[in-house]
């Protein structure tokens, strides 16, 4: 049976000030259900904030890398950075995205982040910065993409893998955000990434 409960409205003081909750705390128990390429799928036994227990599937992900490569001077008039063109099946079709990739094994977010640039766009940079770290789909799986700014950019070969289909798309960065605006790119990452450079970084 849902119970209905109505929403507390709290100050952003008020939010900063609680202790965050752990992961120790909530999982109660875990019982592995699936193990593919790519993620995990657990049925975990939780406790919510109020006390009561449930049980929830959560999609267990080693997370990821993505970058935001910038052709030119992220400060200068008129920047430029690169998108892929890729096909995505789940999506339908080709979408525009920012470079990224999974974390491989104990690899760190900043060694993944010089990898997949390399991979997916022959590009090495002289700077990668890190940005912001995002929950993708924080209602049913652990997974996070840690975002880089990529400058001083150089060419090269890339190393795809064999089911990775793109283009790579040289694109002003007042085109992207044209493009979010009208819902050209609607991958998530791609459009937070894009929109935090914009919005801080240029």
């Amino acid at each position: 049976m849902t119970k209905n409960r109505s929403p507390r409205v709290v100050t952003a003081q008020q939010v900063a000030a609680r202790t965050k909750g752990t992961k120790p705390d909530a999982q109660l128990a875990s019982k592995e259900l699936y193990t593919g390429k790519i993620f995990r799928l657990d049925r975990d036994e939780v406790r919510f904030p109020d006390g009561s227990q449930a049980e929830m599937d959560m999609i267990r992900h080693p997370g990821a890398s993505a970058i935001v490569p910038f052709m030119n001077d992220p400060q200068g008039e008129d920047p430029q950075i690169l998108l892929l063109r890729q096909y995505r099946y789940a999506a339908g079709g080709y979408i525009y995205e920012v470079p990224a990739g999974r974390l491989d094994g104990d690899e760190s977010p900043a060694s993944c982040a010089v990898r997949e640039l390399k991979e997916e766009t022959g590009c090495t940079a002289d700077r990668m910065d890190p940005l912001f770290t995002m929950f993708t789909t924080p209602g049913f799986t652990d997974e996070k993409i840690h975002v880089f700014m990529a400058t001083g950019l150089s060419h090269g070969e890339s190393a795809r893998e064999a089911d990775e289909f793109a283009d790579v798309v040289i694109m002003r960065l007042a085109e992207a955000l044209e493009l979010i605006r009208d819902g050209e790119i609607m991958d998530a990452k791609t459009a937070l990434s894009i929109l935090y450079v914009a919005g801080f970084r240029t």
